[in-house]
């Protein structure tokens, strides 16, 4: 398992529309992609659970990948997360 941490930037936290790619983003891979805040942890793949984290600017979230592409997922989601959250 790999895994990242990251501090959201984005002044409106994870909303809908980042959501959704980030939603789209986690299904191109075989791992299994997770995010974690506060404890609660959810897939990245679930749009609805994903925005039900309410995870705003300055909350830390946890990526976590598991799988055979666990090395491209979290390297490929944390790009996403530097440059849309």
């Amino acid at each position: 398992m790999k895994s990242f941490e990251y501090t959201i930037k984005d002044e409106l936290g994870i909303h809908a529309r980042p959501a959704g790619l980030l939603a789209k983003e986690a299904k191109k891979y075989s791992s299994v992609c997770m995010i974690e805040k506060g404890g609660k942890s959810v897939k990245l793949s679930q749009l609805m659970m994903l925005m039900s984290l309410g995870a705003k600017q300055g909350d830390l979230v946890k990526v976590t990948a598991e799988g055979e592409d666990e090395d491209t997922a979290i390297a490929e989601l944390e790009k996403f997360f530097n440059e849309n959250l």
